[in-house]
């Protein structure tokens, strides 16, 4: 009786032994870095030479370094303090300006470990440091730039049908919409029946000569929706640009978006790309004789240039932007690579109008919220300027050069563009910085709680429970190796919320222990051997631990599915204790008593 076969031994010590491994780099720490990754081109590499400029330049200012970590995509350079780091930062982000140049915090885990795929947790605002953004989505200009692109498409498809128009425009006040008048009552209730039969989304109310447009119920909540998932993913491109590791960015509410940047020092330059809002539009210039078809802009010295209503390629078109150097004029300038739809269309205009100016158009979403006298404000702005009108010397499709760009201007376009177009307007409503001394006393607190915890529950399980108390204990230990070493391997963010939730666990994982010890004390109690005690305790206490850790884990599924960030790491710690609980309370105390006292005549147990 109390026996357990070899292969379970074994199966339990290489669980402890995988665990108490990739738990490992946890011990390890980090060191301060500087990251240099590619910039402005997708297939840029970071060769030798990169490394050799690194070197060379650290060694002429006398900055000491301890590693340099290289492969294709980036280039890693370890300090031994933060302070050399930063002098560091500050001088290689000068010199490697055609990179992307970003303090880093890099695990100092052993390259035997980390080729075994070892690494540590992430660690999350609260314990490593960083800035946290809460930003809101402007969603009234989202519908704005709907209803905009629903006028250029009915233009086109109003000449395409011969349906003429007297005029079409959007509707400012109230509610906003669209209005289309015609002069001709016949022609308006033909492009009545045209719109309702080829546009689901829309409203249209008939009033003789006019009609007017608006989005359904269904159409504004599905472009609300496209507007927070369009920017949530291209904020997560930017801020794979600006080379952040472990970012949070997350959806809050209707029209809120989290994004949390650990390790982050240069607050200035992320809050510059993730609330820029810029796009590019291409059109062609407009005759004088050409007044209905064109719309005045001004370029940068403020003089006015008639530019064509008809769109030739917008922002969302562009699959790759990348900064450069003009080879003609030796100014800064931006490549662009456009998507197969957007090529198509470059080619069709540049091919029929050799010879003639096309312009470029840098669009600037702004919006600012203010408080005056208890009320709030919204301003919202748009900024349209021509920043390039070139003669088209031949036809072209996917690939072309905007110059008329100062250096940080094509830098800054080349990453937008890449990372793609904001679908609305963003304005950071709350900021907040952990610096990294606050982070590391929360990590010293947090470990602090732990091991008080740890130790008061170890002692007490000795004291109640005599030698089995210490088997106790021993699972209890392998709980938390196994934990870490789960959260390390699945790199889940460790949060304050995380470590709330493994002080927790401790305490469910010795209450399985409470139970089966109590129910071999009642067994033994009731006359029968320490052999039948032990085995009935584990076999009643079974079905109770069982039903008491579901009913657990099922709240914690509840929490992860529908909580936020903090809550969301609580659920996570606390539901992977649950099961890595059951394992050590059952199994492993189980296969340690039966080594140590199963298939004996006791006479007592020390329990």
């Amino acid at each position: 009786m109390n026996q357990y076969p070899t292969w379970k031994y074994l199966l339990i010590a290489s669980v402890i032994f995988i665990c108490a491994l990739y738990a490992l780099p946890n011990l390890f720490g980090e060191d301060p870095s500087v990251q240099i990754s590619p910039a402005y081109a997708r297939d840029m590499k970071i060769n030798e030479q990169v490394q050799d400029r690194v070197e060379a330049k650290l060694k002429e200012v006398d900055i000491s370094y301890t590693s340099i970590d290289r492969n294709p995509r980036q280039l890693l350079v370890r300090f031994k303090d933060t302070d050399t780091q930063l002098k560091a930062y500050t001088i290689l982000k000068k010199a490697l300006s055609e990179y992307v140049v970003a303090q880093n915090l890099a695990p100092a885990t052993p390259d035997w470990l980390r080729s075994l795929g070892g690494q540590p947790m992430y660690l999350g605002l609260d314990l490593r440091g960083g800035v946290h953004f809460l930003m809101q989505v402007d969603m009234e200009t989202a519908i704005r730039q709907d209803e905009e692109t629903y006028i250029a498409e009915l233009r086109s498809r109003f000449r395409e049908k011969k349906l003429r128009y007297k005029g079409i425009h959007r509707v400012v006040d109230g509610n906003g919409g669209i209005m289309v008048t015609f002069s001709d009552l016949e022609v308006a209730a033909e492009a009545k029946k045209f719109i309702e039969k080829q546009y689901n989304d829309l409203n249209v109310q008939a009033d003789e000569y006019s009609l007017y447009l608006s989005f359904t119920e269904k159409a504004l909540k599905d472009n609300k929706e496209k507007a927070i998932e369009q920017n949530i993913t291209t904020l997560r491109n930017r801020v794979n640009e600006l080379g952040v590791s472990e970012p949070i960015i997350q959806r809050q509410g209707e029209d809120r978006i989290v994004v949390q940047l650990p390790g982050v020092q240069d607050t200035a330059r992320a809050k510059e790309i993730l609330g820029a809002t810029a796009t590019l539009e291409f059109r062609m210039l407009a005759n004088d004789d050409d007044e209905f078809g064109s719309r005045l802009y001004k370029r940068r010295n403020g003089e006015p240039v008639k530019l064509k209503r008809r769109l030739i390629v917008t922002g969302d078109q562009i699959n790759d932007a990348a900064a450069t150097i003009d080879q003609r004029s030796g100014s800064p300038a931006a490549v662009v690579r456009l998507n197969s739809e957007g090529g198509k269309r470059m080619l069709q205009t540049t091919r029929k109008n050799v010879g003639k100016p096309m312009a470029v158009v840098f669009i600037e979403y702004q919006v600012e919220t203010k408080y005056v006298d208890g009320k709030k404000i919204v301003n919202r702005s748009k900024t349209e300027e021509v920043i390039n009108v070139a003669t088209i010397q031949e036809e072209f499709g996917n690939n072309f050069q905007i110059t008329g760009l100062t250096s940080r201007e094509a830098n800054n376009l080349a990453l937008l563009l890449r990372a793609g177009a904001l679908k609305a307007p963003m304005e950071i409503i709350e900021e907040r910085t952990i610096g990294p001394s606050l982070g590391k006393e929360n990590i010293d607190m947090g470990l602090l709680s732990i091991v008080l915890g740890f130790l008061s529950v170890m002692l007490f399980m000795w004291m109640r429970y005599k030698n089995f108390g210490m088997v106790a204990n021993l699972a209890l230990l392998s709980n938390v190796i196994i934990l870490i070493a789960l959260l390390s391997l699945l790199q889940a963010t460790l949060t304050l919320p995380g470590m709330a939730g493994i002080v927790l666990t401790l305490g469910m994982a010795v209450d399985a222990n409470v139970l089966i010890f109590e129910k071999i004390r009642e067994e033994i109690a009731n006359g029968n051997s320490p052999q039948s005690s032990i085995h009935i305790g584990y076999e009643k206490a079974f079905h109770t631990i069982f039903d008491a850790n579901i009913t657990t884990l099922i709240a914690a599924v509840m929490l992860f599915s529908f909580g936020t960030g903090p809550i969301k790491g609580f659920a996570i710690t606390l539901s992977l204790g649950i099961v890595t609980s059951m394992f050590t309370a059952i199994m492993l105390t189980r296969g340690v008593i039966n080594y140590f006292y199963g298939g004996r005549n006791l006479t007592k147990l020390p329990v």
